[in-house]
Parts: structure tokens; C-alpha cells; sequence
């Protein structure tokens, strides 16, 4: 009996242990399932949240522009307006601007620049010449687009100007065909012999301007004389001087005239002298007609060119400066009905 009861024990032993071992088995097999599968999950949640963090990352990116205008007036308003709005259509909330006005002052400009040097924007738009040369002075690093500047190789003396100025430069110009205007102002004035050049002497471009139209209209018969202001504390009594001397007037795209339109106007007007602009902003305030260029166009332009650079589609070192496509003849009709000026069919009136 003993015997029989150990052999008993033993086979009720070996079953258990048996059983046992089974279900450490499948304890084990569900344990390494559950681990792997978790291990699993966690790596694809990990690869998610990095896919997530890097579209977060794209989309969310947010690009400082600061905006250094020289002066307030309508053409370079406008520039300023189509830049400011081409990047918004390209970026949308992207976009940051930190728009800063320098009152006509360049000292003033360069303050602006080197405010945002430091501040580390990503991109800077220089919204006229003076303001386009504190530019340069100021960084090296940061991209730069200018913008109603005339003359690029002038404005930032490079000789043998080629249309790319390399580095971190580039931009538009509104530079108009400056033989045309000459011809415009044969067209309009072909009796009248004496004009007079009227421009900012502190403005490169304005120098490179009158002088490429003198040469233009003395090959049309007329005498030219300069008559040079440095900034507007002078400016009106330039301009009564050149009334007083002159026949008709020029005044080519300038910032300091721009901004003080009016006051040329209420010299001009009684003198009866007619003025042709530059520009259509001046026009407007004391020109009888010009050819001119849309400032809201150019700055559109130069705000396409922005995004590019800003998304890393161009390199700015190889951006040739783009110019106006089109140019429009366009008149005042209030002055030119005071002075009795009749303007010939092909051209717009100003709005």
C-alpha cells in the first residue's frame, strides 16, 4: 500500500509540474507579445509625433521683415503697400513686418537699419536710396531688397553696374525711360527754349538723372540749367529762382520734391510755369504730365522676389534687379486746364 501511494504521488506530482510549466509557457509567449507590440506602438508614436513636430515646424514658421522707408509720400506709400502685400499673399500670417519711417532724415535710416541688424530680422526692405545705402553700410549678412531706387550701380557706386549686384543685394528699380521723358517734354513744349533742372543735390539718383535728361533735351534745342537743393529748408527758394529763369521745369523721380509737391505747386502754378515729373506722385501735386511707372506694381514685384529668398527658392546673390514693365504717359488735368495746356489723346489722366 505504502508503495502503491508513493508511486501515486509522484504521477500526481510529475502532472502538476507539468501543468505548470505549460502555463509559464504561455505566460512567457503573451508577455513577449505584449512587449513587442507595445515596444511597437511606442515607436510609431514617437515617428508621428516627430512627423508632427516637423510639419508644426514648417507651417509655423514665422519670418521678421523690417520695412525702412525713407519718406512718407504717395509713390514710395505704394511701394511699401504692394511689397507688404505680395509677401502676406505668399506667406500669410508668416509674416511679421516692422515698418519704419525716417521722416526724410538718412541719418535716420541708417538708426533704423542697425535696430534691425539687431534685432535679427530675416529679410529688410529699403524703400528709396538713402535708405537702401544705410543698408548696405549696415549688414553684409542679412538679405536686402530695395525698392524706388533709380540706379542701382549709382546709388551704391559700383562701376560697371551689370544688373546683378551680388552679395546680399538686390531689389527693383523705377528707373522710366529718361530719353522719353525728354521727348515728352518736346512733345508738350516744343516752343519754349530754357528748362530748368530741379533736383535734391543729396540724392545720387537724382543727379544721375538730370543729367542723363539734359543731355537729351540739349539734343533737342533746348538750354538746361541745374538748380540744386540739399533738402527742403532751401527748396523753395530754388524753385522760385528756377520760375524766374526758365520757361518749363524738371523735376525727375526725387524724394525731397515728392514730399513737397504741394509747396512747388504754389510756387509753379501762379509763375505759370509747367513742370514735367518723373514721377506720377509729384505729377499729381505739381506736374503738368509724366511718364511714370505704378509704385504699387514695383513694390508688388520686389515682395515676390522676398518670398523667394525667405522660402529658399533664389539665391539673392543671383537676383538680376527687376524693372517696371510698363510705362504710362499720364497728366494733371486740373493744372494743365489752369495753364491751358492741351495734352494729346494718348495720354491718362491721373486719378
Amino acid at each position: 500500500m505504502k508503495k502503491s501511494s508513493k508511486i501515486l504521488s509522484l504521477l500526481l506530482a510529475g502532472t502538476m509540474v507539468m501543468s505548470m510549466a505549460g502555463c509559464s509557457g504561455k505566460a512567457e509567449e503573451t508577455t513577449a507579445a505584449q512587449t513587442e507590440a507595445a515596444a511597437t506602438t511606442e515607436e510609431a508614436t514617437t515617428t508621428e509625433q516627430a512627423e508632427d513636430t516637423t510639419a508644426a515646424e514648417e507651417t509655423g514658421k514665422t519670418y521678421n521683415v523690417g520695412i525702412c522707408q525713407l519718406v512718407q509720400h504717395d509713390a514710395l506709400d505704394a511701394a511699401t503697400d504692394g511689397f507688404k502685400d505680395a509677401l502676406i499673399e505668399e506667406l500669410g500670417d508668416g509674416v511679421v513686418f516692422d515698418e519704419q519711417n525716417a521722416q526724410g532724415d538718412p541719418n535716420t535710416c541708417s538708426t533704423i537699419i542697425n535696430s534691425f541688424v539687431s534685432g535679427g530680422v530675416d529679410l529688410i526692405l529699403a524703400n528709396a536710396t538713402p535708405a537702401l545705402q544705410a543698408a548696405q553700410a549696415g549688414t553684409n549678412e542679412i538679405p536686402i531688397l530695395g525698392t524706388s531706387v533709380t540706379e542701382y550701380g549709382v546709388a551704391l557706386g559700383i562701376d560697371g553696374f551689370d544688373g546683378t549686384v551680388g552679395g546680399n543685394i538686390s531689389g527693383t528699380s523705377d528707373l522710366a525711360p529718361l530719353d522719353e521723358q525728354a521727348a515728352m517734354l518736346h512733345e508738350l513744349f516744343p516752343d519754349k527754349k530754357t528748362v530748368g533742372l530741379v533736383y535734391c543735390s543729396a540724392e545720387a539718383n537724382s543727379q544721375y538723372q538730370v543729367d542723363t535728361v539734359k543731355a537729351a533735351l540739349e539734343e533737342l534745342g533746348y538750354n538746361c540749367e541745374y538748380y540744386a537743393f540739399s533738402d527742403s529748408n532751401d527748396l523753395a527758394t530754388i524753385v522760385t529762382k528756377a520760375c524766374s529763369e526758365c520757361e518749363v521745369l524738371y523735376i525727375p523721380t526725387d524724394n525731397t520734391a515728392a514730399a513737397n509737391a504741394e509747396l512747388v505747386n504754389s510756387i509753379c502754378l501762379p509763375a505759370g510755369i509747367p513742370v514735367i515729373t518723373g514721377e506720377e506722385g509729384i505729377c499729381a501735386g505739381c506736374g503738368v504730365a509724366t511718364l511714370s511707372i505704378s509704385y504699387y506694381d514695383l513694390g508688388w514685384g520686389t515682395g515676390k522676389m522676398a518670398a523667394k529668398i525667405l522660402k529658399g527658392e533664389a539665391n539673392i546673390s543671383e537676383m538680376p534687379i527687376e524693372y517696371a514693365p510698363q510705362f504710362t504717359k499720364k497728366y494733371n488735368t486740373s493744372i494743365c486746364e489752369e495753364l491751358n495746356i492741351q495734352i494729346p489723346d494718348d495720354y491718362e489722366p491721373i486719378q
